[in-house]
């Protein structure tokens, strides 16, 4: 599925043999053995660290997907020096097979044992934890934090072998800004070494396929500090790249009876309270643009939209609709703005402005199975036409003990059981995500697993009985009663940011032909084959081929090896022969060398592929 760089002498061969492998790994929230391991080995952690610096403050050390981290308050940042040291004070805590004791304290307790040893991250700590009786795990009494495990029975459990200090980053207590600055150690454990060599064999392709160095590489896109972080700047051939894949949505969508919209990109603060987006996520929206303080003071003004339905809300509802209109279905590429924390932030797949393939789409009941369905199936299609085969289906329902949700419980229960009946329609696997549902509904996330085995949410479609009610939606019945129709959100890519530097990872920055930002790329042995090589572009592009001639003036090797950097799909060397015979010789990224083909063919070929969605 994965193609990866050619060499002039390449074959299929060698190409195959650079495929990554996939050996499973398998993940702590899978894997009990492991979250133990993790915990124990965090614990073992700082315990190292506070024997080796004494002045240091342990705040939180949670698991994560491939191992753990800690966070320290300490006066000097740790160096590489200090991490080697760390690590071996850990062997020698893990040597010294020290018992992992679990103990359940009173809170009044936990907080005159942590006033003894004058940790105020910890009393912070201890105030979030709502249940008691509070418990706390000892390292043979000689170390002890609060935590809820599990953990191993004793350090001897861990091999020092497949542990490893990964690196160190700042962090700020609690995640805010304008609190203390922490220095995290990360760190990744596993259960032999054998694992921990393969885990770094991934890391270290997972680097070379980093979409942030490859579309720097491919020049797709870049970010300035001048204009802020978390916000893509794209150049001509990261904006066609873009460009493709709307274009291909947009042509599916016609296809499924969708009608194109454009809303603005702010709106009133009313809007979003009326949707009770204001209410949930004021803290993640930018701030409120108001034109005094007392509108300010009653919050009046106007704000970035974070989200597109209430835009397409108003859209529905600005006539009076009939059943007969319905389903109907608005869909936009509509660029939304959220405040990510700058921590969180991560090349294209968190940033703080990005492009939705959003969708509402306005149901009577009796039509909501049928039309999920149908969104389904586009999800689906998509998923198959960019070779993203490996999913998960994911059922996000609420947490009926949270708050955080609006609606009855007959809305919530009629929402998830219509999702419930699309998947065992269509006989899919699924599990299900409690609490992970949005806040005015549930939702199908379609989870995909990269060529590394690394899962990322993209597709979705959601069931809305709520924002209906709260912006009181109707539509003309058959009987000429007035009724409440059902919203369904859906988006199949996400979020174009996200989607494309997943893309550039998985395809290792060599896209397939249909998606490559130019397809082909003329090779003339000197100048006097420019005018022809020229002459064949402007027939490929009239006929929507995406060519180009290198006009470089470089020597033919130096040509090839630039298309091969820029992974070109087809390269087409231009010489005397070619010229008077009216023909290309072929190479391409995956099939290698083709040999001389007439022009004509070559063009043939290659809208034959691209309408296939194939390589030539």
């Amino acid at each position: 599925m994965v193609q990866q760089p050619m060499s002039p002498n390449s074959s299929n061969q060698s190409q195959q043999s650079e495929q990554v492998e996939k050996i499973y790994l398998p993940r702590t929230s899978e894997s009990e053995n492991l979250k133990k391991i993790r915990h124990t080995a965090s614990h073992v952690m700082a315990m190292a660290v506070q024997k080796l610096f004494p002045k240091a403050q342990v705040t939180i050390g949670p698991w994560i997907e491939n191992g753990f981290y800690y966070d320290f308050d300490n006066p000097e940042p740790f160096s590489e020096n200090d991490l080697k040291a760390i690590k071996k004070e850990m062997a020698k805590i893990i040597n010294r097979k020290l018992a992992v004791i679990r103990e359940e304290v009173s809170r009044e307790e936990a907080e005159r044992r942590i006033q003894g040893i004058n940790e105020p991250y910890k009393l912070e700590i201890l105030a979030d934890i709502k249940e008691e009786p509070i418990t706390i795990y000892h390292l043979a009494n000689e170390w002890w934090d609060l935590c809820a495990g599990p953990h191993l029975e004793n350090t001897s459990e861990l091999n020092p072998k497949a542990i490893e200090l990964e690196s160190v980053a700042g962090a700020y207590w609690r995640g805010d800004e304008t609190k203390a600055q922490l220095q995290r150690i990360y760190a990744t454990a596993w259960e032999n070494p054998e694992q921990l060599t393969e885990y770094k064999r991934r890391k270290e392709e997972a680097l070379r396929r980093d979409h942030r160095k490859l579309g720097k590489e491919l020049g797709l896109f870049i970010f300035s500090d001048q204009v802020g972080p978390g916000l893509p700047l794209w150049t001509p051939k990261g904006t066609l790249l873009r460009s493709i894949l709307e274009d291909f949505l947009k042509q599916e969508q016609i296809k499924r009876g969708y009608q194109q919209v454009v809303t603005p990109h702010i709106g009133r603060v009313d809007l979003f309270k009326t949707s009770g987006h204001w209410q949930k996520y004021k803290d993640d929206l930018f701030p409120m643009m108001a034109e005094n303080e007392e509108a300010a003071a009653l919050e009046q003004g106007f704000v970035l939209k974070a989200m597109n339905c209430p835009f397409h809300i108003q859209i529905y509802k600005s006539e009076l609709r009939s059943y007969r209109e319905l389903p109907i279905r608005l869909a936009e590429f509509g660029t939304v703005y959220r405040y990510e924390q700058s921590g969180e932030l991560g090349g294209l797949t968190r940033v703080r402005g990005f492009t939705q393939d959003d969708a509402h789409i306005f149901v009577t009941p009796e039509q909501l199975d049928s039309e999920f369905l149908k969104v389904v199936d586009l999800i689906l299609s998509v998923i198959k036409t960019l070779q993203l085969g490996n999913f998960k289906a994911r059922l996000s329902f609420r947490d009926p003990a949270s708050d955080k949700y609006i609606g009855s419980d007959e809305a919530w229960n009629q929402a998830e059981n219509a999702i419930r009946r699309a998947v065992e329609t269509l006989g899919m696997e699924h599990f299900e995500g409690i609490g992970e549902a949005a806040f005015y509904g549930p939702k199908l996330d379609f989870i995909v697993s990269d060529a590394l085995e690394r899962e990322w949410q993209l597709g979705t479609v959601q069931v809305d009985y709520n924002l209906p009610e709260r912006f009181d939606l109707e539509y003309v019945a058959e009987d000429g009663v007035r009724k409440r129709p059902v919203m369904i959100h859906r988006a199949p890519f996400g979020s174009l940011e996200r989607l494309i530097g997943i893309l550039i990872e998985e395809y290792a920055g060599d896209f397939p032909l249909w998606l490559a930002p130019v397809q082909a790329r003329l090779l003339p042995v000197g100048d006097t084959q420019l005018d022809f090589a020229k002459d064949v572009v402007a027939k490929m592009r009239a006929l929507g081929i995406r060519a180009e001639v290198d006009t470089s003036g470089d020597r033919l090797g130096k040509q090839i090896r630039n298309a091969e950097k820029e992974k070109i799909p087809v390269m087409a060397v231009v010489g005397a022969k070619e010229v008077e015979t009216n023909t290309l010789s072929i190479r391409t990224r995956a099939s290698g060398e083709l040999g001389v083909i007439p022009v004509d063919e070559v063009v043939d070929k290659m809208k034959d592929a691209i309408a296939k969605f194939e390589n030539f």
